[in-house]
């Protein structure tokens, strides 16, 4: 853990330390700014609040929110909900998880992307819908997986490296 972030998180506990449900506050802040909890920071917070590691394993572990692994740098997200799920979003969900290799709730090895079901993303009338970052995409069909997740993979990123 670099010393910035050592200060940060200090400055977290001090805020919290001693209040009710501190530990899952702290544990929030770190969660909504790094994406996950890296065990380091679980070892620091451990330190800094005077109680074993197995509590806060205990937290994270329990809760669905929480992230022991880091996200994948996009986050794709597939409509279950009902009008999607009648609309074929089953298909699409078994053609992301071919083409990426990866189950749900889980990152591509090469961490480009997090693939997660969500219950309903409000676009019902577009089903089956997914969502990469915060882009919309309606009425999608297992045939259009892989030109939809073009526009998000490593091409686009190596070339705004080289730029």
């Amino acid at each position: 853990m670099n010393k910035s972030w050592s200060d940060q998180l200090e400055q977290v506990v001090a805020r919290w330390k001693g209040k009710d449900g501190s530990l899952i506050m702290i544990l929030h802040e770190v969660q909504n700014r790094l994406g996950y909890v890296p065990r380091e920071m679980s070892l620091e917070i451990a330190r800094l609040l005077d109680i074993p590691l197995a509590r806060i394993y205990e937290v994270l572990t329990f809760y669905h929110y929480f992230k022991l692994k880091a996200p994948g740098k996009h986050r794709i997200s597939v409509c279950m909900g009902t009008a999607c799920y009648l609309r074929g979003a089953p298909d699409v969900l078994e053609e992301l998880k071919d083409v990426l290799n990866v189950k749900e709730g889980g990152t591509t090895s090469d961490g480009l992307f997090q693939l997660d079901v969500v219950r309903c993303l409000g676009c019902c009338g577009l089903a089956p819908v997914m969502m990469i970052d915060d882009k919309v995409f309606g009425k999608v069909t297992k045939s259009q997986v892989t030109e939809i997740l073009s526009q998000f993979g490593r091409e686009k990123d190596e070339e705004a490296a080289l730029s």
